[in-house]
């Protein structure tokens, strides 16, 4: 059965969007089969950062409300084998419940390894639907204190998910320094384990603007920190990146 993992971050401009689809492709690349489901309803993107721009016809309502099958609905990439979408609609149906949700991701369980889930910003109903059926959590954050305190509200709205770990976004160790600030610091103030550490990549944006999975351009900076992840996820123990 496929594990459901949620990306969410509570604040807006953490990078969670490129995170999801930088774990998804490196996971697709392991030869997992992965489906991606852009939850942020509205002020979808997840199709740009995994090269899927405009390539989706149907969303999750459609799949949720029984109007089409999740195989016929979700994208399959065209160049990373077993990497599939499926986008959100641009409002949500009042009729889409967590109850509907979760049964989607019952059925996708028994087709995909992994089921990423990017989750909008916030606490609010998409927040909601993003985490009924989750099995983890990723919570995204910078190193600014705002992000780190929105991360910790969102913890406390994760009851009853066992696994939930934190990533370290954006990092600058010029930054760091500046602020005095440790990783340690930012663990203990959202009060999570960590599970990576990804540096500031200006590859995150040119990958975006060209349509590419942030994979294309090779395994080094943010690339390699997803990478890492997606190991991690597959239970290999393997060393946090170390920021220079």
């Amino acid at each position: 059965m496929g594990v459901v993992v949620t990306i969410t971050s509570g604040k807006g401009g953490t990078g969670k969007t490129s995170i999801t689809g930088g774990i998804a492709a490196s996971l697709a690349l392991m030869g997992r089969r992965v489906l991606c489901i852009d939850m942020d309803i509205g002020l979808r993107n997840l199709d740009i950062s995994l090269g899927l721009s405009d390539r989706a016809l149907m969303d999750f309502s459609d799949v949720a409300l029984g109007r089409c099958p999740l195989a016929r609905a979700a994208v399959d990439h065209p160049e990373l084998k077993g990497l599939s979408l499926l986008t959100a609609p641009m409002s949500l149906p009042a009729n889409v419940t967590p109850d509907k949700i979760r049964v989607l991701l019952d059925t996708a369980r028994t087709m995909y390894d992994y089921i990423l889930i990017d989750s909008p910003a916030g606490l609010g109903a998409g927040f909601r639907l993003s985490i009924c059926g989750a099995d983890r959590v990723l919570v995204i954050a910078t190193n600014d204190a705002s992000s780190l305190r929105d991360a910790q509200r969102t913890v406390e709205e994760l009851d009853g998910i066992r696994q939930v770990h934190l990533i370290m976004n954006r990092i600058q160790t010029k930054l760091l320094r500046r602020l005095r600030a440790t990783i340690d610091d930012a663990m203990n103030t959202a009060g999570l384990p960590l599970l990576g550490v990804v540096p500031e990549d200006a590859q995150v944006m040119l990958c975006a603007n060209l349509g590419q999975p942030l994979t294309s351009r090779g395994k080094r900076g943010a690339a390699l920190a997803c990478w890492n992840i997606a190991l991690r996820l597959e239970g290999h123990r393997v060393p946090i990146m170390r920021i220079r």
